[in-house]
């Protein structure tokens, strides 16, 4: 065994241990003190830009300054470039390899002195230099440590590239942040401990595992925002989380957005593409408004739901993405699927956890502080100063209906905002503002004989079923029968009388 191999796996072992090389230079200089006679050791990387050499570590005694009078010339540069790609290693004279290597040291310099290039699959990296009484016979130790010293100068580059994005990412989320006036990157959740209570407890309970969600309730309800709370609290929360609008994909469009497209697969598809269920593997996938998908879009989105598997279109290698599947509508999916415009095995492939979320007008109580946290972002937004909602204000917010939910909340705030001017909030402008010549919407009190008088939804659409059942004694199709009547779609029809417990032999004679 060459009496070298020990000395290299140690210094293998160093270098891996300490990637940073203002803490693997010291260790380099130390293995290397028992087979070198040298004061100092210095790394040095190579600029290509310029073509200067710039010190990242070094070991022993403090190395000569290496300051440069003049930038080096196009010629020197590239004499520099080949011999670090060459890997050579001198020993010599500072003096001399001064001259032969004209940017590695300044001229003038007194003593002993040995220099290795370093490469790496083709390109220059940089010179490792040493200072000392070292001989000519140092030379084949040096070449034997030129692809670990090359490897640890490669790391060291990109580690400092890697903590230069972390630094420029951070900037730009705190930019970011600041702009939306959060401390965080999730959202609030106004009404976690009132209106949303039973919410949330959904949310903790499925959180932690990988079941598919699906949330329902009115647009502007928050959907998004509980998505967000379930992921935040799973074991995916470091990986990504990724919302797909499904309404906003053409439909001509919705496998490739997806599922992603070979290069060439049809005219405009110039290169390959991941689709969205590639960009969240580990993560969470969000699909707003799943309703709105095609059916033939409907199928392969059981299978990748079933066994995690799937085709870019125009590919023929099958593909695996590890996702958890979150869907939100607005609409009643369950009516869908009587229609036939929804997949009857996806309905029940998705709606294992089902979270119906309440409409704002349902949990009023939980408006003041809404109002107040919008009216704190309106203003860091708008650059104003902060402003909260007076006790009239708030009687006139408890008042409106809110069809937007909280989505118009925030719209309506922060029309206030702007409308007061850093003054206050101009609630009852922005209220009646809901556009150009729109009134704002009459809410009508209702006496409470009224209210009294008033049947349930459910139970008045009962009774209209049954009505129209007896009519046609029973019958739900045909010219005659209770569909025409009532102008559903039959299959429709029948499933609201298993919702509300109507069957139609009840009404035969």
């Amino acid at each position: 065994m060459d009496d070298q191999d020990p000395m290299l796996l140690a210094l293998w072992r160093a270098l891996c241990c300490r990637p940073a090389l203002c803490e693997g230079a010291p260790a380099l200089s130390a293995l290397l003190a028992g087979h070198l006679a040298h004061d100092w050791l210095l790394l040095l990387e190579l600029d290509p830009a310029q073509g200067r050499l710039q010190p990242l570590g070094w070991g022993g005694a403090p190395p000569p300054a290496l300051t440069r009078a003049r930038t080096p010339s196009i010629d020197q540069r590239a004499r520099l470039r080949r011999w670090c790609l060459r890997g050579e290693a001198r020993v010599a004279s500072l003096a001399a390899l001064a001259d032969d290597l004209p940017g590695l040291l300044p001229t003038g310099l007194a003593g002993r002195g040995g220099a290795l290039g370093l490469a790496l699959d083709d390109e220059a990296l940089g010179v490792l230099l040493l200072g000392g009484a070292i001989d000519a016979g140092a030379e084949r130790l040096l070449r034997a440590i030129a692809h670990p010293c090359a490897v640890a100068l490669r790391n060291d580059h990109h580690l400092r590239e890697l903590a230069r994005l972390r630094e420029s990412a951070e900037a730009d989320r705190h930019s970011l942040l600041t702009r939306l006036g959060r401390q965080g990157l999730g959202d609030t959740l106004i009404g976690a401990e009132g209106g949303l209570r039973g919410v949330m407890q959904g949310v903790e309970q499925v959180a932690p595992t990988d079941t598919p969600v699906l949330l329902l309730g009115e647009t502007g309800s928050g959907k998004e925002v509980i998505a967000r709370a379930i992921h935040a609290r799973s074991r995916r929360a470091e990986a990504p989380f990724v919302r797909v609008n499904c309404g906003a994909i053409p439909p001509e469009l919705a496998d490739s957005e997806l599922f992603g497209h070979e290069r060439g697969s049809f005219t405009g598809a110039t290169s390959r593409r991941q689709g969205w269920f590639e960009r969240a593997d580990g993560g969470t996938l969000l699909l707003d408004e799943i309703g709105e998908l095609p059916l033939a879009v409907q199928v392969r989105l059981l299978r990748i739901l079933q066994d995690g598997s799937f085709e870019r279109v125009g590919g023929q290698q099958p593909l695996r993405a590890d996702v958890r599947l979150i869907a939100a509508t607005h609409r009643d999916l369950h009516a869908m699927v009587a229609d036939g415009r929804f997949r009857e095995d996806l309905w029940y492939r998705i709606n294992v956890f089902p979270l119906r979320l309440p409409a704002l007008r349902e949990r009023r109580d939980d408006i003041p502080a809404l109002a107040a946290h919008l009216a704190r972002k309106s203003a860091l937004r708008l650059g104003l100063a902060p402003q909260q909602p007076s006790a009239d204000e708030l009687a006139l917010l408890l008042d409106y209906p809110w069809p937007g939910n909280v989505r118009e909340l925030g719209a309506v705030i922060e029309r206030a905002a702007i409308l007061g001017e850093g003054r206050g909030l101009a609630i009852a402008q922005a209220l009646g503002a809901g556009g150009p010549g729109v009134p704002r919407p009459r809410v009508e009190v209702v006496s409470t004989a009224e209210a009294d008088a008033i049947a349930p939804l459910d139970q008045a659409v009962r009774a209209h079923i049954a009505a129209a059942l007896r009519h046609t004694r029973g019958r739900i199709e045909g010219p005659h029968g209770a569909a025409r009547l009532l102008a559903l779609n039959p299959n429709t029809l029948r499933s609201r009388m298993r919702r509300l417990g109507l069957a139609a032999r009840d009404f035969r004679d």
